[in-house]
């Protein structure tokens, strides 16, 4: 009898970690990578904030998926379109045309004036509908943010300008609405957990409410060939200190087992603390290096990309506000981040970067 009740014993410790497994795989675990496809995140503008720096675009990702054979190249998904977006684009040999669905990670211009320039192009050369995902319309001090008015606007200088009309008249393949005629929004309302917003074949993309300003996302791309997620410029949810870290409760979630983490990142040394007359409220409601750094190591991403970067790299300031010090180094930026315990891969973003899974 005992030996019965010490094997029923070992028998119900056993099905007790089995369960507890299955219960703590990752919320979004993928299909093992084949060698057939690949998914490719590639930066189209690093530059954190307004300021105009060195060249640099403004914030986008570019994730595009598909075969080996094919280059990845089956799926093009644009996140954020800042300034200079289309212009990235056509170095890596793409045009508006070529990009299936826009994701906006919140509604400042920074991340959104490329948008124009894309929508602009798109229809002058006659391209299809496409899905603009970003949140639903948000309200902040009576004021309130919206991504479909800014779609639904978006063509209005060159509607009033005659622009469009003229054109219409050469070519009437163009949609008579302009370029805000080939654009499908859709709103993504507050989530306090993922869910999933867009899916084409078997890649989806699911978003999260983050802090930040209001209507602010992140996103996270499963695919066979692996699983990426774009933090945007989420802060903590505790918008002030004393607070344990500066990185976003939601985006840990959101990356829990990812292969790839692409996050904007300002530098400690900006902090109010270090002297700097970078304006607090805009410090503290980004994440810092150090911290994503243990962010990264918490969710078990595999890569870390460090994009939107606040100070540029090489510069001795950041629009009006001198940095620090002196202007800091790739190294600066990564050392930060390593500093946190994180043994991953750290990639200190410049435009154009690329990273390939698997």
């Amino acid at each position: 009898m005992e030996s019965i009740l010490r094997s029923e014993r070992a028998w119900t410790t056993d099905l007790r970690r089995l369960l507890a497994t299955i219960l703590f795989l990752p919320l979004f675990a993928c299909a093992e990578a084949t060698p057939e496809h690949c998914v490719e995140v590639i930066l189209t503008g690093t530059q954190g904030g307004p300021p105009a720096v060195n060249g640099l675009a403004g914030a986008g990702t570019l994730i595009r998926y598909g075969t080996v054979e094919n280059q990845c190249n089956d799926l093009q998904l644009q996140f954020d379109a800042g300034r200079g977006t289309t212009m990235r684009l056509s170095q890596l040999g793409l045009t508006p045309n070529d990009i299936n669905a826009v994701f906006l990670t919140h509604m400042h211009s920074d991340h959104t004036e490329g948008l124009a320039g894309l929508m602009q192009l798109r229809w002058h050369y006659t391209g299809g509908p496409i899905a603009l995902v970003c949140a639903a319309d948000a309200e902040i001090d009576g004021r309130i943010l919206s991504c479909r008015a800014y779609s639904e606007h978006l063509g209005d200088a060159f509607i009033h300008a005659g622009e469009i009309g003229q054109r219409v008249a050469e070519n009437s393949n163009r949609h008579a609405d302009g370029p805000s005629g080939l654009i499908e929004i859709h709103e993504v309302a507050e989530t306090a957990a993922p869910v999933v917003v867009w899916r084409s074949g078997d890649v989806t993309v699911s978003a999260i409410t983050t802090t930040h300003i209001p209507g602010s996302l992140a996103y996270r791309i499963d695919t066979p060939a692996g699983s990426v997620v774009i933090g945007g410029d989420a802060g903590n949810e505790k918008t002030a200190p004393p607070r344990a870290t500066s990185t976003s409760g939601a985006v840990e979630t959101l990356a829990m087992g990812a292969d790839i983490l692409v996050h904007s990142a300002i530098h400690p040394i900006f902090a109010p603390e270090s002297g700097s007359r970078f304006p607090a409220v805009a410090y503290l409601r980004q994440s810092n290096a150090k911290d994503l750094g243990a962010m990264a190591k918490r969710a078990g991403v595999g890569q870390l990309i460090l994009t939107h970067l606040i100070p540029s790299l090489n510069t001795a300031s950041h629009g009006p506000f001198s940095v620090p010090g002196g202007e800091l180094s790739a190294t600066d930026f990564e050392s930060a981040a390593h500093e946190s315990g994180f043994e991953g891969e750290i990639h200190v973003g410049r435009d154009l970067l690329s990273v390939r899974l698997p």
